[in-house]
């Protein structure tokens, strides 16, 4: 299994490979709540690549040519139009070297919207996404993993659970507030998300104490929104 050190290790050679190319990104999933305290291990490298010049593949490519340890191969889908990103552990020669899955995500793709290099947060050396957004997608993947067609994805929204429950209590003891980290999200996402929190508290009741906490429902909530919570 892959350690934390290794994860980190891959994100700062993929980073320092964009910079070159005056490209930036930050770190979400599982490693980027590690980051910010979670304690689930992650098991992958999610990357968002702060770009509009550069397409996905195109991205992945880059990565390849720029370190032998970067590789890709075919999708397990016969249909896929796309290739697989990896990271080869140890040797970047040998053919029975452990690996570590990469995924290369552009604002849009999972309803991400750009964010602002100022909002990025850098932790232990590595750029992890603004928290509160980190929040919502975590959200969204619990939303989706519950209702995925694929049975084999829909046990992780328990993960989804998890990592939730522990970025909240992170985000009372950081002072996160709905309303002063959200202003800079597009209106049409932060509904969705607040949608989604409606959603997990009608699960998880005693999470609402939690949401309330960091300043959701009536008059502390996003100034915009008030009257919709």
């Amino acid at each position: 299994m892959v350690t934390t050190a290794e994860l980190h290790d891959i994100a700062k050679k993929a980073e320092r490979i964009f910079a070159r190319y005056g490209v930036a990104c930050c770190l979400t999933g599982g490693v980027a709540c590690g980051l910010y305290g979670t304690t689930r291990p992650a098991n992958d490298v999610d990357l968002v690549v702060l770009t509009t010049a550069h397409q996905q593949e195109e991205l992945k490519r880059i990565l390849v040519a720029a370190d032998p340890q970067f590789y890709l191969v075919a999708s397990k889908d016969p249909y896929a139009t796309y290739r697989v990103l990896w990271y080869r552990l140890g040797s970047a020669y040998s053919r029975y070297a452990a690996r570590c899955k990469v995924d290369l995500l552009v604002p849009g793709i999972m309803n991400i919207p750009d964010v602002p290099k100022k909002y990025i947060e850098t932790l232990g050396g590595l750029p992890a996404m603004p928290f509160m957004l980190l929040l919502w997608m975590k959200l969204q993947a619990r939303t989706d993993h519950r209702g995925s067609p694929k049975p084999y994805m829909r046990p992780k929204q328990w993960d989804d659970v998890r990592d939730i429950d522990q970025l909240l209590d992170i985000a009372r003891r950081r002072g996160e507030m709905i309303r002063a980290k959200t202003a800079w999200m597009p209106a049409s996402f932060v509904d969705a998300a607040l949608a989604r929190i409606r959603e997990y508290i009608a699960d998880f009741p005693a999470s609402k104490a939690k949401w309330e906490g960091i300043g959701y429902g009536g008059r502390r909530s996003t100034s915009r929104l008030v009257g919709v919570l």
